[in-house]
């Protein structure tokens, strides 16, 4: 058979599997935090008829190799960690990181398996545990259990990653044997969450965790806008924003899509007109053939 037909074939499938990809990027445009996705392709295989050869000494020249090619396959799907734009929305509990990082969640208390996440839009339960769209725990920083509530200067947090804990904006806390109750709350570009309580007086009630990776885009899409640590994205570094790579995050402000619609739908032209040309080339083979068994009449 012609080599062209399975090559119009490969075009065909691969094509179809840019479109996905497109499809889903287009799909996602107002999805909060999503990082768009990208296809690259790779010639495969080539079949040499003729080998290249060196000038000889009796003056002829070299001669190159000839072969071919025996079509085309997805060489990459990339996720493309470009920040997306952000939109305000004045809500308290309405995050973005600008800058490099990752909001972390927990599906359990332990916070055994965590996720990675840019979408920051968070809620509070009935309990005043910190949850984000899924129930997901967010995780952080908190105090000694032991010491009481003090002040955003003299409060000491515990920052040891491997003791990260879900964080909580509770309804009442105790102070000197006192119950006070909360007023407002606020959080800082740091990720400190500060809650005014009934007395008047500030308390700081823990701080957001932000990690982040040696390779982003290495990371593996669990759904939910989360991201799990996968063997090529490296070991999560935990810390805080502000400092050290970790962006620092903005309140009130949610990031939006990284996706370019005008670059998807340039993208989804060329992937729909090189489909129709793959799939003229096996029509074209296919006339080939034909004209060949119509040798024998």
């Amino acid at each position: 058979m012609l080599r062209s037909l399975y090559s119009g074939v490969s075009g065909m499938r691969n094509n179809q599997t840019k479109m996905d990809v497109i499809g889903n990027n287009i799909a996602n445009v107002n999805t909060t935090g999503f990082k768009s996705g990208r296809v690259r392709f790779q010639d495969m295989l080539s079949q040499t008829i003729a080998n290249a050869q060196a000038p000889t000494a009796n003056s002829l020249g070299g001669v190159n190799p000839q072969q071919i090619g025996l079509g085309v396959k997805t060489g990459s799907i990339d996720t493309i960690m470009t920040g997306g734009a952000l939109q305000p929305t004045n809500r308290d509990l309405d995050f973005a990181i600008e800058g490099n990082g990752f909001f972390v969640v927990s599906q359990d208390t332990g916070a055994n398996m965590k996720y990675y996440t840019r979408d920051g839009a968070f809620y509070r339960d009935y309990q005043g545990n910190l949850v984000n769209a899924s129930g997901f725990r967010v995780l952080g920083y908190g105090k000694d259990p032991a010491a009481e509530y003090a002040s955003p200067e003299t409060t000491v947090l515990n920052t040891d990653p491997d003791d990260m804990e879900p964080l909580s904006i509770p309804n009442s806390i105790v102070v000197g044997g006192e119950t006070l109750s909360l007023e407002t709350y606020s959080i800082d570009g740091s990720g400190q969450i500060i809650g005014v309580f009934s007395d008047g007086n500030p308390y700081l009630l823990g701080q957001l965790a932000v990690s982040k990776f040696n390779n982003a885009e290495g990371l593996e899409k669990a759904g939910n806008n989360n991201y799990t640590a996968s063997n090529n994205s490296g070991a999560p570094e935990f810390g805080v924003a502000n400092g050290e790579g970790y962006g620092t995050i903005r309140q009130g402000v949610i990031e939006m899509s990284n996706v370019d619609l005008a670059n998807e739908f340039t993208e989804m032209i060329i992937t729909s007109r090189s489909y129709q040309a793959n799939s003229r080339t096996i029509t074209t083979s296919d006339e080939m053939l034909q004209e060949l068994i119509n040798l024998k009449r």
